[in-house]
């Protein structure tokens, strides 16, 4: 071949599935919090790739693990284990309640391991009755058929046919919606500390702390998906440490892996030993490459300075969106915490939350949505304050953009 390809935007039309419609410009280059596109033109990065780029692009301790760990492994699959799958696996136990922990390459697919195990705990130990699993509406797990039944959004899990069963959703935030549902054939109660596709909506201590004793009542696990709030995002290493309620299970994944492929779940020693040798595996899980990787990230985030910085991020974050909303009056508040921020829009301006992303874009700066009513921020932990202020700046030309037609 002489030459490389042209590439741009058509062709994902001609040669890819249509589940997506990505913008039109395509990066192709990262530093820090900052990404170039194809004509050279510069974004400020307030989405992190949907909270996973935890360290911003190319950060040189992940470019320095990738690099020594390519020279030396790539895979071997589960027959075997691996040094770097091991010192995370350690790391991950030292740093949080778990025992134990199984890998694998996504939040959906700890997700699948999560309820799965669920269910055969509750089979190993008080029968085939227990199998109910307990969700919330608006909650988000993924996008395996299980995971996306288990989520709160019909929109997401319609349209394929019959769904698994046992699967019941309460009111997130609604104690006695939990207590109207939960009963002896409760396996497990799955929640977000702060629902992500949802609306960015934490959960309150009152409410957690409620079905953390309803489990402990009806025998049933507390399962936590911490895949969007965990490492660092909210300015502890995982989001269930600010309100202490513990989980039994808790599931891991994009900022884990600082843009690098990798889920984890989390447990105890008495919950594990019920994943027996043959009940579930992957592939590339604990695959040695992201291992490394993930190791990485947790080396870098896992320090007092670094959480601490998340925290002061996010006030920056919160008097820059205070000031643009006095100007322009279009939030009716700012939801989440450390760096994943969610600003609502007000009745005015309900459901144009894509307006305001496309904006965001065309004046250089990457924004998400979290559903149809709220701008949804979930950059690298450790942006640089000039990169918020710049990033904010554009950002209210944007705003001013909305609000003037």
């Amino acid at each position: 071949m002489t030459g490389q390809m042209q590439v741009n935007r058509a062709l994902f039309d001609d040669v890819m599935v249509p589940n997506y419609a990505p913008a039109n410009i395509i990066p192709v280059k990262g530093e820090g919090s900052r990404v170039w596109d194809q004509q050279g033109r510069e974004y400020i990065d307030f989405a992190g790739g949907i909270a996973v780029s935890s360290l911003g692009h190319c950060h040189p301790a992940l470019v320095a693990a990738v690099k020594q760990q390519a020279e030396k492994l790539w895979h071997l699959s589960n027959v075997m284990t691996n040094e770097p799958a091991l010192r995370l696996a350690k790391k991950l136990v030292d740093s949080t309640f778990a025992d134990k922990v199984y890998f694998a390459n996504s939040g959906a697919e700890a997700n699948e391991a999560a309820f799965k195990l669920a269910r055969r705990w509750a089979l190993d130990k008080f029968g085939a009755h227990k199998d109910h699993i307990i969700s919330f509406g608006k909650s988000f797990h993924g996008r395996t058929f299980f995971t996306v039944t288990v989520g709160g959004q019909a929109a997401y899990s319609d349209g394929f046919g019959p769904k698994p069963g046992a699967v019941l959703h309460a009111e997130f935030n609604n104690l006695d919606s939990v207590k109207a549902l939960i009963s002896e054939n409760t396996c497990a109660v799955v929640l977000e500390p702060i629902q992500g596709e949802g609306g960015i909506i934490p959960a309150t201590p009152e409410f957690l702390q409620g079905v953390r004793e309803l489990c402990n009542q009806h025998n049933a696990l507390l399962v936590m998906d911490e895949v969007q709030t965990g490492v660092g995002r909210t300015g502890k290493l995982y989001a269930y440490m600010n309100y202490g309620v513990t989980p039994d299970i808790l599931t891991t994944a994009k900022s884990l892996g600082g843009g690098f492929p990798i889920g984890a779940m989390l447990t105890t020693n008495e919950i594990a030993s019920h994943l027996k040798v043959g009940t579930h595996g992957s592939t590339y899980g604990g695959n040695p490459l992201a291992c490394a990787v993930a190791q990485a990230v947790l080396d870098t985030i896992d320090q007092p300075e670094v959480l601490a910085q998340v925290l002061s991020n996010e006030q920056l974050f919160r008097q820059q969106l205070a000031a643009i909303n006095e100007k322009y009056q279009v939030f009716s508040e700012v939801r989440g915490k450390g760096m994943l921020l969610g600003a609502v829009l007000n009745e005015k301006y309900k459901g144009r939350s894509r307006d305001f992303f496309l904006a965001a874009a065309e004046h250089g700066v990457m924004a998400l949505v979290a559903g149809p009513d709220v701008i949804r921020f979930a950059p690298s932990l450790v942006i640089k304050s000039e990169d918020i202020m710049v990033g904010m700046q554009r950002f209210e030309q944007a705003v001013q953009q909305v609000t003037s037609v």
